[in-house]
């Protein structure tokens, strides 16, 4: 267990204390060595000068300097024989001894001495040890302490600096899904191993690669997969790791950081999450930080400053580029930018079969199936999505994963925890029609995306599911498949008030209401769908320096705010109504589908769609079926 500094030094001052009074026979005073005359009485000192003016005093043995005397006595108050009496002496001495003398009594002193060897050796010996240990042990904690919270005496250098081999063990075939970042570190890789081939036709590598993408998609993977194909030295730190509450410390650890580089040239330094320090100055309601933008200088200054950082590449990864500084993005400190986006379908494919190696797949699972069913999915919700499949099958006690374990940790991953079965019969029937009402929609509209199954088994918050999986990785969305969207997501609402009227309507579709709402107004403010025309009067995103709701204004009339009101309300109702219908005019599939789906409690997207296409088989179920036969 590693102790702070200030723990050691409250630990080492009792025992300093101890050892000084030790040392100074404060705790173990010299003791009085009586020899073999034991007093067996005591006396005063008054009494001794009254037995002195009789004569009954004898012999008088004098110790610890002269302030304790065992007298031998003799009279008849004492039976007439000889005792031995101890008499605690005043600090005149002399004068006792001047008595003594001239009483003719037998006068012998005695030198103090310590009657224990072994507190002669402790207080001796062992203080000046303890001191010096103490000293020893303080310096070696100080010296081997990286952080500046644990030791005072390294306040200026980076916290957790990481000099990784010249060969971490990971390389480009270990990164999967983001060909086109590879692509641009091979540069990166062929200049660290053969600068000459772009030294001699007056090329110059880039001086910063930033990696931007959401998190998970593998930017800080990436990073050291460049370092192991170069085989360079790798440096990493964390952007927080700069920043203190003592001003210049930071800009202290860029120093010290890119020095270090310097002595490992070439070189890769990686900063991660950079934009906890390379924020935009002089942001936020009463002016910037000032250690976080001494901090900034400091780095843009050894980027690309007077001083040439020749050999170092620096490779920086963020999701928030948005709030990164203009003079750290110029060229000739962050020259490239690469984006890492999350994984299309062959992307997602081969990511998973990076993490498949270790892991113990059924032969009837189909990575490509998997890969299919899991749009939006970043690299490390893949990874975890396997290690979840993994988990469930070592729990189930099987020898391989097999699709279950693949269905339940995609459900997991997106919905949560499966929680327990709905028991009550009424509130069961309640969120099958609900569901049923969200897959009848999406399976007869043609330009929604398919049902994948229905289950009333609950996840997290939802008492019941509808899964809908895309045939492929949309970049562009139409009106009408928006709009297919909005009538799906309303149709749990409407099945609500088919089957058990206006008054049985439940809270069930909060959530559907809110993707209702947000989809109809980007419609309307955002993507110029709808009579207001085509404008842009909303942004994506508001000033995130002053909170998204702060920073949010409208840029538009009041007149054109009731206007887009309106059109929403319009695009809403137009859409719930469309709803109502198609639940009114399939209300016998309904009915079916909801008893099948209470007694099973999930129906998958083959079930699902045989059982529609024995009542209604519009163009849409035809190629459903069509492709459902040929997997």
């Amino acid at each position: 267990m590693k102790l702070s500094w200030k723990t050691l030094i409250l630990w080492s001052l009792p025992i300093l204390f101890i050892g000084f009074s030790l040392w100074q026979g404060i705790i173990v005073p010299e003791q009085v060595d009586l020899g073999q005359n034991v007093a067996s009485s005591r006396m005063t000192y008054g009494r001794f000068l009254e037995y002195l003016d009789m004569g009954w005093i004898k012999r008088v043995d004098l110790y610890d300097n002269g302030h304790t005397a065992i007298v031998e006595a003799v009279g008849p108050e004492l039976g007439n024989r000889i005792q031995k009496i101890r008499v605690e002496l005043p600090n005149s001495t002399q004068e006792v001894i001047t008595l003594l003398r001239n009483a003719h009594v037998d006068l012998d002193a005695h030198p103090a001495q310590n009657s224990s060897a072994f507190w002669g050796f402790v207080s001796n010996l062992v203080p000046p040890l303890l001191l010096i240990g103490a000293v020893i042990l303080l310096f070696r904690r100080s010296g081997n302490s990286s952080g500046a919270n644990n030791s005072s005496f390294s306040f200026g250098k980076p916290k957790s600096l990481t000099q990784v081999k010249a060969k971490p063990g990971i390389t480009f075939n270990d990164v999967a899904g983001v060909d086109e970042a590879k692509e641009e570190f091979k540069e990166v890789v062929t200049f660290l191993k053969k600068p000459e081939t772009f030294t001699s036709v007056g090329a110059r590598i880039p001086k910063g690669v930033l990696l931007m993408g959401p998190p998970g998609t593998g930017k800080t993977l990436l990073a050291k997969a460049v370092a192991g194909e170069a085989g360079v030295p790798f440096f990493s730190i964390s952007g927080s790791e700069f920043v203190e509450m003592f001003v210049g410390v930071g800009a202290s650890r860029v120093r010290d950081l890119f020095k270090k580089a310097k002595e490992n040239a070439p070189c890769i330094v990686f900063i991660d999450e950079i934009d906890a320090v390379g924020r935009q100055r002089g942001t936020g309601i009463g002016g910037g930080n000032d250690e976080r933008e001494q901090t900034l200088n400091q780095l843009l200054t050894e980027m690309d400053g007077f001083e040439g950082n020749t050999g170092i590449i620096v490779i920086a990864a963020t999701n928030r580029v948005d709030i990164l500084d203009s003079a750290l993005l110029r060229p000739g400190r962050f020259d490239r930018q690469v984006t890492v986006e999350t994984p299309n379908s062959k992307g997602r494919e081969a990511i998973l079969s990076v993490h498949a190696k270790n892991k113990k797949l059924d032969e009837s699972i189909s990575i490509e199936a998997i890969a299919r069913r899991t749009p939006g999915f970043s690299g490390a919700d893949l990874a975890n999505l396997l290690n979840e499949a993994a988990i469930l099958t070592a729990r189930r006690k099987k020898s391989a994963i097999s699709i279950s374990e693949i269905d339940s940790s995609i459900d997991r991953v997106i919905a949560g925890m499966e929680g327990s079965t709905l028991i009550d019969g009424k509130s069961k029937r309640l969120v099958a029609y609900h569901e049923v009402g969200h897959a009848i929609i999406g399976t007869l509209l043609q330009c929604h995306d398919q049902v994948q199954k229905v289950t009333l088994i609950p996840r997290g918050q939802a008492k019941g599911l509808t899964w809908f999986a895309p045939n492929e990785d949309q970049m562009l969305v139409s009106r009408a498949q928006i709009s297919a969207r909005i009538i799906a997501a309303l149709g749990g609402r409407a099945a609500e008030e088919i089957i058990f009227g206006n008054s049985e309507v439940t809270t069930g579709a909060g959530n559907d209401l809110q993707q209702v709402s947000n989809m109809a107004r980007q419609m309307v403010t955002r993507f110029g769908m709808s009579d207001v025309g085509p404008l842009s009067l909303e942004g994506q995103s508001s000033d995130p320096f002053l909170g998204r709701s702060m920073g949010s204004r409208t840029e538009y009339s009041e007149g054109v705010a009731t206007n887009i009101d309106s059109q929403i309300q319009l695009i809403v109702q137009s859409c719930y109504n469309e709803a109502l219908r198609i639940i009114q005019k399939n209300r016998v599939v309904i009915d079916r589908i909801v008893d099948i789906l209470i007694e099973k409690e999930t129906v998958e997207a083959e079930e699902f769609v045989k059982l529609v296409s024995e009542y209604t088989c519009p163009p849409k179920i035809k190629r459903r079926r069509r492709v459902l036969l040929s997997v």
